[in-house]
């Protein structure tokens, strides 16, 4: 049986739209996600996916893509279904909120790095920098 998650991010997007307000988007950032990585902040990101903002929207029962600018640079987003943690207005902030599925163990493992073994720790201190005056320069 196909979820009703994707039938109410429609119907909220849809609201926010006719009634003029601006439509933003939760999304827990995970390995299927694609969204630029220096605007997630504790591994969310908040999308704004009104009409003005994002192009060729499809919302669709897997994921929404869409293609956005971020600082002036166009990027396609993909954020799948179970990665949207709520929808809502902007100005209201009237919408609904989500649970998010959390992403398969072998996803997850693979953004974890591992700490290195024993044997490839050196057991020196990094050099520290001579101290000295430090050197400053004028720009007019």
């Amino acid at each position: 049986m196909v979820s009703t998650k994707p039938y109410f991010v429609r119907a909220i997007f849809e609201w926010c739209v006719d009634q003029g307000f601006t439509p933003y988007m939760n999304v827990v950032v995970g390995a299927h996600t694609r969204v630029p990585r220096e605007f997630v902040r504790d591994g969310q990101i908040v999308l704004n996916i009104g009409p003005d903002a994002a192009n060729q929207l499809l919302m669709g029962n897997e994921e929404i893509t869409f293609q956005a600018r971020f600082n002036g640079v166009a990027f396609p987003v993909i954020v799948p279904l179970d990665a949207v943690a709520a929808i809502y207005a902007k100005e209201n902030g009237q919408g609904m909120a989500f649970e998010v599925a959390a992403e398969p163990a072998a996803a997850s493992k693979a953004l974890v790095k591992e700490p290195p073994d024993a044997s490839e720790v050196d057991d020196e201190p990094p050099e520290t920098p001579s101290p000295g005056r430090p050197h400053l320069t004028r720009v007019k």
